[in-house]
């Protein structure tokens, strides 16, 4: 399975190191981007570019939205695909400043992309545990193509699993779920958009977007695996909310529906 693969290749291969130093990366797009989320690296891994390479769709009459969207990484030889690409992004903004759609946009950063279990590791291995941020802050990470924000045409009729945790608890609950994520846990098809963990002053709040949020048998499915892979409590309360819902009130976890 995928999961015992991700799990193997990180033990034997990429210890994750703790001393945070800014380094650059290179991105999608071949350009530089300065990043202060990263831990210590050797010169060879700090100058290592990922894999580009891009498919030819115009032929093909699979109308499946993902499969459709551009691959700009591939697994390197010998190393082990991913069932599908996925993009981290970071985000932090000023709590006292009103939110917008435009301003979220513009303070969202992608920061590289993946498309194998071996390109995961060497990424995730060097970025900061989320416990380690502060302020106003967030990860994302998101199937490669579909934006972290409400208005994203795959995710504009989804919503949002939300778990609240208490401070401590954000690093270990944000790798089980972005392990079981893109080990193909959940079982659910394409529903799964992506995983955001938020560092807030006094919780932290992890939270899985899925494009369907009117489909309940997956929402639900989706919930029983999060108990399951998190480990939580049987009275653990859950919350789900709609994109639909937050662009109405701009808010990502107020108004929420409560699951037990």
């Amino acid at each position: 399975m995928l999961i015992r693969l991700l799990i193997h290749i990180r033990r034997v291969c990429y210890e994750p190191r703790r001393v945070c130093v800014c380094v650059c990366v290179r991105v999608r797009a071949r350009s530089r981007t300065r990043a202060c989320f990263f831990t210590n690296s050797t010169r060879e891994e700090e100058d290592q570019e990922e894999t580009e390479c891009h498919h030819d769709n115009s032929d093909r009459t699979n109308n499946n939205n993902n499969n459709n969207r551009r691959k700009t990484v591939c697994p390197g030889v010998g190393e082990h695909p991913l069932q599908y690409n996925y993009t981290f992004w970071y985000s932090r903004r000023t709590p006292s400043r009103p939110a917008s759609s435009q301003s979220y946009e513009q303070n969202i950063r992608q920061i590289g992309s993946v498309a194998s279990v071996e390109q995961f590791w060497r990424f995730y291995s060097h970025l900061v545990r989320p416990g380690d941020l502060s302020g106003h802050s967030d990860f994302h990470l998101f199937k490669e193509g579909i934006k972290p924000m409400w208005e994203d045409d795959y995710n504009r009729s989804g919503g949002k699993w939300i778990i609240r945790l208490r401070k401590g608890l954000a690093s270990r609950f944000w790798e089980n779920i972005i392990l079981a994520m893109l080990g193909e846990q959940f079982m659910v098809g394409e529903e799964i958009c992506g995983a955001v963990v938020s560092i807030r002053f006094q919780e932290d709040i992890l939270s899985i977007w899925n494009k369907t949020s009117n489909d309940q048998i997956t929402t639900s499915r989706i919930r029983d695996t999060l108990r399951r892979v998190l480990n939580l409590p049987a009275n653990t309360i859950m919350e789900y909310k709609t994109h639909n819902d937050s662009l109405r009130d701009n808010s990502s976890f107020r108004n929420t529906k409560i699951s037990l």
